[in-house]
């Protein structure tokens, strides 16, 4: 029995449709057909009843199929394994990561916590906040990192670290950085770029300058370019914004009026692997450096 077999049987299972397999499979409807009379004639029973052009599982066939994908996912789970071994690597790392963090602190601290751990293989999946604790709570994560606190109660939770949020603004306003009511009546503020704090603050700062104009954005990365070309303003956590700051990119305004809110950072786990349990302890300490 060869493995092709089973993986044009899974796609035919999939679509009940051999021109739509061969379509898929980039294989030609003789070689689909070839494949699954080999599978066959290899169980010595049919899997598929076949009228004219049209294709259905039989009750065998649809018995077979769930062994079929266990053997398929062992034997691509078999390689995958096979090459992280040629690549030096004895144990891996899955990360599913809120974008706000794939794009700020994240890189530098994998960068060093690679360097320190080269056997560990660190895969990095990057996912809206809100979906982080469900790859958690399904087990396809090791570990996850968000800004908002999950509502999964079969999960571990617990923060990590806090920043401050601050009011930042385009660089060419750097001599009213002092201001924030002039800037707030120059600017629309860009809301809605974090996933936690918006609606409240929103309120807060409706309550103090009513006429206020807003924009939503819903990415960060976005926003902060929206700001570089003096579309707005917004409020964001500091380490989103350190390296503009520092690049003179963008400038922090003081804030008279609004009170600023925390940004905090989870950490999800569900079963806390050796691996998990020592990028943790990483991430603590470098955060704390910041």
């Amino acid at each position: 029995m060869e493995i092709k077999w089973l993986k044009t049987f899974m796609v035919a299972a999939k679509y009940e449709n051999f021109r739509k397999t061969s379509e898929e499979l980039f294989l030609t409807q003789p070689a689909i057909t070839k494949h699954i009379r080999r599978l066959e004639e290899n169980l010595n029973i049919e899997l598929f009843d076949r009228n004219g052009k049209t294709i259905s599982l039989t009750s065998a066939g649809f018995n077979y199929l769930p062994y079929a994908r266990e053997v398929v996912e062992k034997y691509e789970q078999g390689l995958a394994d096979f090459e992280s071994w040629k690549q030096g690597y004895n144990r891996k790392l899955i990360i599913a990561t809120a974008p706000q963090i794939a794009s700020s602190v994240l890189p530098a601290i994998l960068r060093r916590f690679m360097d320190e751990n080269p056997n560990i293989e660190v895969f990095i999946n990057v996912l809206q906040s809100y979906e982080i604790g469900e790859e958690i709570s399904a087990g396809r994560a090791d570990l996850g990192l968000t800004r908002i606190k999950p509502f999964q109660t079969n999960i571990n939770c617990h923060i990590v670290h806090e920043e401050p949020v601050i009011l930042v603004g385009p660089h060419e306003d750097k001599v009213k950085s002092d201001d924030e009511k002039i800037l707030i009546e120059k600017y629309r503020v860009i809301t809605h770029n974090h996933p936690d704090y918006w609606e409240n603050l929103l309120n807060e700062i409706k309550r103090h300058y009513p006429t206020v104009r807003t924009m939503k954005v819903n990415q960060i990365e976005i926003t902060k370019r929206f700001i570089e070309q003096g579309l707005g303003i917004s409020y964001l956590p500091y380490t989103m914004v350190r390296d503009e700051l520092r690049m003179n990119k963008l400038i922090q305004i003081k804030s008279d009026q609004i009170h600023l809110p925390t940004s905090s950072t989870y950490v999800l786990t569900k079963v806390e692997t050796n691996e998990a349990n020592i990028f943790i302890r990483f991430f603590k300490e470098e955060l704390a450096k910041i």
